[in-house]
C-alpha cells in the first residue's frame, strides 16, 4: 500500500537557548533526503509539541506518520511517553497509519561518527580553559 507519507522528528525539548533549531533542522534536512514532509515535534518545553506536529503532518496530506525518536538510547520516553502519543494521535486520526523508529543508538554508523568526532579532538590543541 502506498500512501502519501510524513516524518515527525521527536527530541526532548530544552529551556537551554538554541537548542530548538537542531531538531527542526534535521527535520528540513530528512525532508529534502527522503523527498518526503518532516516536521519536528517535541516532548516538553518547546514548541510545537508532539501532538501538534502529528496534527500538521495528517493535516498535510499523509495518510502514514513515521515518529523518528532524536534520542540516543531506548529509555521511559521512547517505551513509554512518545508510544502514548502515537495511542492518542490514533484516536484523533482513525485511518492514519503511525509507525516508530527505534532510538540512534547503538548503531555502528554513530560509533563511526562518535571516533571521527574523538579523532578530531585527539589531533586539536586542547582548548583554553578545558579541563584536564
Amino acid at each position: 500500500m502506498n500512501q502519501p507519507a510524513a516524518l515527525v522528528v521527536i527530541a526532548h525539548g530544552s529551556r537551554a537557548p538554541g537548542t530548538r533549531e537542531a531538531p527542526l533542522e534535521l527535520a528540513d534536512a530528512l525532508a529534502g533526503e527522503l523527498g518526503l514532509p518532516a516536521v519536528a515535534g517535541f516532548l516538553e518545553i518547546s514548541e510545537p509539541d508532539i501532538p501538534t506536529a502529528i496534527d500538521v503532518a495528517v493535516s498535510g496530506g499523509a495518510r502514514r506518520i513515521v515518529l523518528l525518536p532524536y534520542f540516543l538510547h531506548r529509555g521511559n520516553h521512547t517505551q513509554r511517553d512518545i508510544p502514548a502519543f502515537i495511542d492518542a494521535a490514533r484516536e484523533r486520526h482513525p485511518g492514519v497509519v503511525f509507525d516508530m523508529t527505534p532510538p540512534l543508538g547503538p548503531d555502528s554508523r554513530l560509533v563511526s561518527m562518535s571516533a571521527e568526532l574523538a579523532r578530531s579532538a585527539l589531533v586539536a590543541p586542547p582548548a583554553a580553559g578545558t579541563p584536564r
